[in-house]
């Protein structure tokens, strides 16, 4: 077991190069059976997610290997159609591995996800869709068996614009005869690199970053190489964390459009913001200025994954904010932990009202979820005195090397291994 131990106080200054981003990465490497061949994954980041991922890969047959962020898979042995509960149970994104399954096996067999509690985040959507593409789903002690000899092509349209819904839609149906067409699919960017990564093995699908995608169905596929995209959430972090602490740093290895939203808030709170073709510098403001509203949207909205950090920086605003979580009912954890430190908020259902503090206070507290546990990191950058965050096997899941690339900016950060 580990903790990260902050000592707050220390402004940040330097440069800093995204990693590639965990929410896309994980359908890609899920997608990567499909060809039953070689696939090449650049900027594939060392995060616990991903290993988990390359752990259900090698269960079900592939062999990979990385090296230097690239990873390199063959499925062209693949032979197993079920991945076991202690793997499923470990990743809530291990869901989409139904459609891939389906479209190489014509079978799958899996438990329910794992993952960080959000809150009631049902698959319905997934089922529904399995459904209508001629898919069969049997639910039984906790575990979903699909079968489909054949996918048939049909209309979708999504009561809500889930990302794991168009992600399975996208996965099982790409090899098939005739034209798929999700309607109200998501649009987040992480979509469009599932689009990009099919496409470069040989699929057809046009409209991903559309609330329309169509999915022309192919019979074969090949040996592929694709870059993932940077991860627009730990840009955000790094963003906040300049914000409350202090200072000036460079962010490279972005794509601006995609942190479009938070780049808006970061303005509005009064940092200085400047973007190039793929960076930014962000500088400190001299005090921060409150947000009246903020409401997490599916993307181009704010997203829900940055709610945190934005608590985090209103936390220490110079008056009142007001944050409606419209995506999960259980996103608000983070709040009790920034609280034990200082802070002024009150949680009533999906509002938070947050009085801005003159300063926030170290102590020991405890991660809930991947998003909380940098959240709280942040907020301990700007703390005074020692911070404690423990958990942080939820920050491994999607942050590499966090302490160690907070400490070259100059934070007073380090992961201790401690004794049960």
């Amino acid at each position: 077991m580990s903790v990260i131990r902050v000592r707050g106080g220390n402004p940040l200054y330097g440069r800093v190069s995204v990693q590639g981003a965990k929410n896309a990465v994980l359908p890609i490497l899920a997608a990567s059976i499909i060809n039953g061949g070689k696939s090449v994954i650049h900027n594939c980041p060392d995060l616990t997610d991903v290993r988990i991922s390359v752990d259900i890969l090698e269960h079900l047959g592939c062999r990979t290997q990385y090296e230097n962020g690239t990873l390199t898979i063959d499925s062209s042995e693949m032979t197993e159609c079920s991945i076991p509960h202690e793997l499923m149970n470990r990743l809530r994104s291990s869901v989409i591995f139904n459609g891939a399954l389906i479209n190489r096996m014509g079978r799958s067999c899996t438990s329910y996800p794992g993952g960080c509690n959000l809150g009631h985040r049902p698959i319905d959507l997934h089922l529904n869709a399995f459904s209508k593409l001629g898919i069969i789903t049997t639910e039984e002690h906790g575990s979903i068996t699909c079968v489909a000899d054949s996918i048939t092509p049909c209309r979708i349209f999504l009561g809500f614009p889930s990302v794991g819904a168009t992600e399975n839609i996208m996965l099982s149906s790409c090899r098939s005869n005739g034209v798929t067409r999700i309607v109200n699919a998501a649009r987040e960017p992480e979509i469009v690199d599932l689009q990009g990564f099919l496409n470069s093995m040989g699929a057809n699908i046009t409209g991903a970053g559309t609330d329309v995608i169509e999915i022309r169905g192919v019979s074969k596929f090949h040996d592929c190489e694709y870059s993932v995209i940077p991860d627009r959430i730990v840009a955000a972090t790094y963003m906040a964390a300049v914000v409350v602490a202090g200072g000036r740093v460079e962010i490279a290895n972005i794509i601006p459009n995609h942190i479009s939203a938070f780049i808006a808030v970061m303005r509005e709170c009064g940092a200085s913001v400047t973007v190039r073709d793929n960076s930014l510098v962000i500088t400190a403001p001299t005090y921060i200025r409150p947000v009246r509203m903020i409401n997490t949207l599916p993307y181009p909205g704010f997203p829900t994954d940055a709610q945190s950090l934005i608590m985090t920086v209103m936390s220490l605003a110079k008056g009142t904010s007001i944050i409606r979580e419209n995506i999960f009912c259980g996103r608000f954890t983070h709040a009790a932990e920034l609280i034990r430190m200082g802070a002024d908020i009150d949680i009533s259902d999906k509002m938070a009202v947050i009085r801005g503090v003159r300063s926030l206070s170290g102590c020991s507290v405890k991660a809930a979820d991947l998003r909380s546990g940098a959240a709280l990191v942040v907020a301990a950058l700007a703390s005074d005195g020692e911070t404690e965050i423990s958990n942080v096997c939820y920050i491994d899941r999607g942050y590499q090397d966090f302490e160690k690339t907070l400490s070259a900016l100059g934070a007073d950060i380090e992961r201790i291994e401690t004794v049960d």
